[in-house]
């Protein structure tokens, strides 16, 4: 496992890759937050939170992420090379979460220079050092894990395909619809008894911004990454 974890992050950053999607990351979340004039600006908002950079960094996830796993199993089919990978002595799981582990890693690795905007509205406050902090490290988490789903879906979705863009595609539709397509539905049907937003991303993200972070929630949040794990190690075995 950890020789795939490190071949997974050694091909991220001796290409442009990992360089490239930690940046653009990085860059439209500064716009966005510190430069660009509207809702999402926190100089202009009047009061030092992190709420526009939780709210719009899930947005971000679901185009990033894809872009980082949609060459995991789609370019090893595309080459051939899975079959090599298949000759190792390692087991399928081993290579599965190898190269989920290294996708993640990458994703936090972009996550933290964001840190330096806890400390800008830290100090930008009409009160200085006063800000919430169990928001946002209860928002961190939410990203974390938000992160790991997505990323587990992500995986799953380059297994379908030996076409890095149809991969890639898959993976933000996928992405999108378990991350806010229950809430849309929810919009649409209203079942009496049974909240449908329940069954999101979203709604599950949201609870842990709150600074509570709660034990179904985490329940939910490692379900989906370990099914879509597993549905991604189920399609790497039928390449056999």
């Amino acid at each position: 496992m950890f020789a795939i974890l490190k071949k997974e992050l050694q091909m991220f950053f001796a290409t442009p890759i990992g360089y490239l999607v930690i940046a653009i990351f990085l860059l439209i979340n500064g716009l966005f937050l510190w430069v660009f004039k509207g809702d999402f600006n926190i100089l202009n908002a009047g009061f030092a939170d992190l709420n526009s950079f939780f709210f719009i960094a899930p947005w971000f996830f679901i185009f990033m992420i894809p872009a980082i796993t949609m060459r995991t199993f789609s370019d090893e089919i595309r080459l051939g090379t899975i079959e090599i990978i298949k000759t190792k002595p390692i087991s399928s799981w081993d290579i599965v979460i190898g190269k989920y582990l290294g996708s993640l890693i990458l994703i936090l690795i972009a996550l933290v220079p964001t840190l330096i905007y806890v400390y800008t509205i830290f100090k930008l406050g009409a009160t200085p050092e006063n800000i919430d902090f169990g928001s946002i490290i209860g928002s961190y988490f939410g990203l974390l894990f938000l992160a790991s789903s997505i990323t587990a879906i992500g995986m799953w979705t380059s297994t379908l395909s030996n076409n890095q863009i149809v991969a890639f595609i898959l993976g933000v539709a996928f992405s999108f619809f378990i991350f806010y397509g229950f809430e849309a539905l929810d919009g649409i049907f209203s079942i009496e008894k049974f909240d449908l937003k329940s069954l999101g991303l979203y709604a599950r993200f949201v609870n842990i911004g709150r600074g509570v972070i709660d034990t179904k929630d985490l329940i939910y949040f490692l379900s989906v990454t370990f099914l879509f794990l597993f549905f991604t190690k189920t399609n790497f075995d039928l390449k056999q």
